[in-house]
């Protein structure tokens, strides 16, 4: 079993999405603890490749491609989990402002937080400022991460968070902030807790802020 799941974490390194379905497979029909196959195939599997993209030893092509591969395998084994038995590490949501319909970015931090066992609550992307604050008192995530493309979006940002402070929740959760024309300043200036420059880095601020 030792040697199958090392097998299936180098699969998901290299990014061989057609083979992965049938790896897991396998390892499931030989009776592989779920929570091994998860941690130290799939998940342990991803950490190497965020290692890699943060010293630029793989890009964002390469990164995806794993995401994705990872993401086949963790889809065959979540309907075997009892509910019970399913513990993520913490909750994320997810969303690109109101006013902005990019989401590349977002679905490829999604995936990467999905491949660190997180649970992502993915809202899409032109979403109102109310709707995420709804859903922040509805789910009570540990993390909300925002995202923007657009110069003309980024105070939909501020906006989120004025009215988390409205609400009386903003202590409650970490507002992380991710995209093109945003920075460590302004997240600074516009009260987030965290401004997370790609991918990989994102997976790594959640993760602190839910350990």
């Amino acid at each position: 079993m030792e040697k199958l799941l090392e097998e299936i974490k180098k699969t998901v390194i290299s990014g061989k999405h057609k083979e992965i379905e049938a790896l897991v497979q396998k390892a499931i029909q030989e009776k592989a603890n779920l929570d091994d196959l998860i941690n130290r195939a799939l998940i342990a599997a991803m950490d190497v490749v965020g290692d890699r993209f943060a010293k630029s030893e793989i890009f964002v092509p390469e990164m995806l491609v794993s995401a994705v591969t990872m993401k086949k395998g963790l889809d065959i084994i979540k309907p075997l989990l009892k509910e019970d038995e399913e513990q993520t590490r913490g909750k994320v949501i997810l969303c690109t402002v109101k006013g902005d319909l990019h989401d590349i970015g977002k679905n490829l931090v999604a995936m990467m937080l999905e491949g660190a066992g997180l649970e992502v609550i993915d809202l899409g992307v032109d979403v109102t400022v109310e709707k995420v604050v709804d859903k922040v008192h509805e789910v009570q995530p540990q993390v909300l991460g925002l995202s923007a493309l657009l110069t003309t979006t980024m105070p939909e940002m501020e906006n989120v968070i004025h009215l988390l402070r409205d609400r009386g929740i903003r202590e409650k959760v970490k507002v992380m902030i991710g995209g093109a024309p945003v920075d460590a300043d302004f997240a600074k200036k516009i009260g987030a807790d965290a401004y997370g420059e790609d991918a990989a880095e994102a997976v790594t601020i959640a993760r602190s802020f839910i350990i």
